[in-house]
């Protein structure tokens, strides 16, 4: 008997996220939109995801009310996270910990800093200054060496989910 392709008849919930966010290139793309990017070209050039396949995702997670395409700068339209969206940061946040520490030269590891105190964040997103795990909103990623080259990283301190322009 062939495997299923889908998880809607199961009550995991495990099973039912990974239809939204589990397909490949998904979390990619929603970790470039938590970085600031909001342009279909500038997440297309970051993530490095076909056209055809980002077109599929986006639309995916736009039925799904995670991303939320809005009227950019010009005639052009942009993405953005949703509230439902946001509420991912978390889960964004502790595979980029977990990656860091099994796959991630020292030096080239995301630094993120609470914005209200400037404290960094430990590896379970805790502020050690003010005791809370920070929203994405009042989360800073700073600038790091390996990011000299990329043309679609700030070369300062930025706020997640606050547009990011090349």
């Amino acid at each position: 008997m062939a495997l299923g392709t889908g998880y809607d008849d199961q009550d995991c919930p495990i099973a039912r996220s990974l239809e939204v966010v589990g397909e490949r290139w998904t979390l990619l793309i929603i970790c470039s939109l938590f970085y600031g990017l909001r342009r279909y070209t500038d997440i297309r050039t970051s993530v490095g995801v076909s056209p055809a396949v980002l077109t599929q995702r986006l639309t995916r997670l736009i039925e799904e009310d995670v991303v939320a395409r809005v009227p950019g700068i010009g005639a052009h339209d942009e993405y953005e996270l949703t509230p439902k969206g946001e509420q991912l940061w978390p889960v964004l946040s502790g595979l980029a910990q977990w990656g860091s520490e099994h796959y991630v030269k020292p030096e080239a590891r995301q630094v993120l800093t609470h914005h209200q105190c400037g404290s960094v964040l430990d590896d379970t997103g805790l502020c050690a200054h003010c005791k809370i795990v920070p929203s994405a909103r009042d989360v800073v990623r700073q600038p790091r060496e390996v990011d000299a080259d990329v043309k679609l990283r700030s070369q300062r301190p930025h706020r997640l989910l606050e547009p990011l322009r090349p």
